[in-house]
């Protein structure tokens, strides 16, 4: 096997591991969603976002970027020669996530009323934050885990520890939404992220490391290049989280909290449905792309060779739920939501430029160039609340979907340019062919939403499916060779028996 076949196979095989868990935790998420859509409707939905967005706003200023800075981390400390340097980095993670995840926790039981004021314009939910600020104590602690196994690249741990803890988070929160219903909105958060936290520890656990006692200063010392980078991650974040979160305000204002609600459920299906690629790839892309990021011919291989995969990856899903848009939505919430199908079908064209803004964006991240990082963020994320103001204003819901996929014509075309510049990224031909494909294909079954017969559209629908559904297999085919593959999965099997 050639050495570009083994890539796109170790890409493909990642992505479908963390791709099966994504589906779990999909089905999940469907379930999680409907009962909330059923049991607390969309001003549960609107009440849960606008807590969770500004949770999110101070867990992103706290947590000081330690998250992805850890994983960078131990992805550079296996290119050294010194074994104890990873042990190191291991334990100087798990004391540092302590004190963030602790700043997080005062800062949020001390900015309450304000926080309380600005999501709804009252102080009735200050005590909720109090109570929910311990989240962001456990979410900090598991993220601490996890970026252990993602930087180890212990990807069927880091799956396990995925998969089950939402699933027991899932198991948690169904009884207690049926009996209290909006009242178990603060419960069902607090139980949800210390589940993930005692089922994150656990798979941690499993590797072995050296135990390293270090001091508070010692922590803080081997902490100080993860800290410089995580707080202008920290930054980048959280401008990205207020932009969204002002933007919540706005519409909450413009609208309701039914509209928030609305808003919030159709980012749910882009972000956490049709976005699970991202997700997928994601787990493994950062930390290979960190260990070989000295490298210009390597890094233009990986990115080339990761937006390929996605792209293919992509560009059925975003034809398959162009199509079927209707009968997702009732199926994942209810007729009320309907609403949000033409917020959706505009949105969802994005994700195709998205992919490959994605797949360049990562490299400013793994070079661990904090500046043009920050510049990056401010610009796009002042662009975005923009966009969005100006979307909503003038055609509404809809608008919004509209200005999603402006944004990311913009992102991609402003991360080619950037990327480009800086470290001479190119996407290579193959990649540009692929796109122009699958982008053809997506802006067919756009139109063809608009077809009056119902019995057509879908069979139009149903044949672009299948063509980008075989045009995507035969291009992973030639690059993996899934008949090889097949053979040496079976043949294992018979040798293990």
């Amino acid at each position: 096997m050639s050495k570009q076949h083994s890539n796109y196979t170790s890409i493909l095989k990642s992505t479908s591991l963390f791709g099966a868990v994504q589906v779990f935790n999909i089905l999940i998420s469907v379930v999680r969603s409907k009962v909330i859509a059923i049991w607390v409707g969309p001003t549960g939905m609107g009440i849960i976002g606008l807590l969770s967005s500004a949770l999110s706003v101070v867990s992103e200023v706290t947590r000081l970027g330690l998250d992805t800075t850890a994983v960078r981390e131990i992805a550079l400390s296996k290119n050294k020669d010194d074994e104890n340097d990873a042990h190191l980095v291991v334990a100087t993670i798990r004391k540092v996530v302590w004190f963030t995840g602790l700043l997080g926790v005062i800062a949020t039981i001390v900015l309450s009323p304000l926080l309380s004021q600005f999501a709804f314009h009252n102080y009735e939910y200050t005590i909720a934050f109090i109570w929910v600020s311990l989240s962001l104590l456990f979410n900090q602690l598991t993220a601490g885990q996890l970026a252990i196994l993602q930087g180890f690249r212990k990807l069927k741990l880091l799956a396990k520890a995925n998969l089950l803890g939402n699933f027991i988070g899932l198991l948690v929160s169904l009884p207690l939404y049926y009996v209290f219903r909006l009242d178990a909105i603060v419960p069902v958060i607090i139980l949800s992220s210390f589940v993930s936290l005692i089922v994150s520890w656990f798979y941690s656990n499993k590797l072995k490391f050296k135990a390293l006692k270090l001091s508070n200063k010692e922590a803080y010392k081997q902490a100080k290049t993860m800290l410089n980078l995580g707080l202008m991650l920290s930054l980048r974040g959280s401008i990205t989280l207020i932009a969204a979160y002002i933007f919540q305000l706005y519409l909450s204002k413009a609208g309701g909290i039914d509209v928030v609600g609305y808003y919030i459920a159709g980012f749910m299906i882009i972000n956490s449905y049709v976005g699970m690629v991202f997700n997928a790839m994601q787990t493994d892309y950062f930390p290979k792309l960190s260990e070989i990021i000295h490298s210009e011919e390597k890094i233009n291989a990986t990115v080339s060779q990761q937006a390929v995969i996605g792209i293919l990856l992509i560009g059925p899903l975003v034809i398959g739920f162009l199509s079927f848009l209707p009968i997702i939505v009732k199926l994942l919430y209810s007729k009320e939501f309907l609403v949000i199908i033409g917020f959706l079908s505009w949105a969802i064209l994005g994700i195709l430029f998205k992919t490959l803004s994605w797949s360049m964006g990562y490299v400013i991240l793994a070079k661990g160039d904090s500046k043009l990082f920050i510049k990056t963020a401010t610009f796009f994320s002042t662009l975005m609340l923009t966009l969005n103001i100006l979307g909503y204003y003038f055609y509404g819901l809809e608008g919004l979907g509209i200005s999603y996929l402006i944004y990311y014509i913009i992102h991609f075309t402003g991360l080619k340019i950037i990327t480009f510049k800086f470290y001479k990224v190119q996407l290579n031909t193959e990649v540009w062919t692929i796109f122009i494909i699958l982008l053809c294909l997506s802006l067919a079954a756009f139109g063809a939403t608009f077809i009056n017969d119902e019995l057509y559209k879908y069979i139009v629908c149903s044949l672009l499916i299948i063509v980008s559904m075989a045009y995507s297999y035969h291009q992973l085919n030639k690059r993996v060779n899934f008949q090889g593959l097949w053979k040496r999965f079976f043949n294992k099997n018979k040798n293990n028996k």
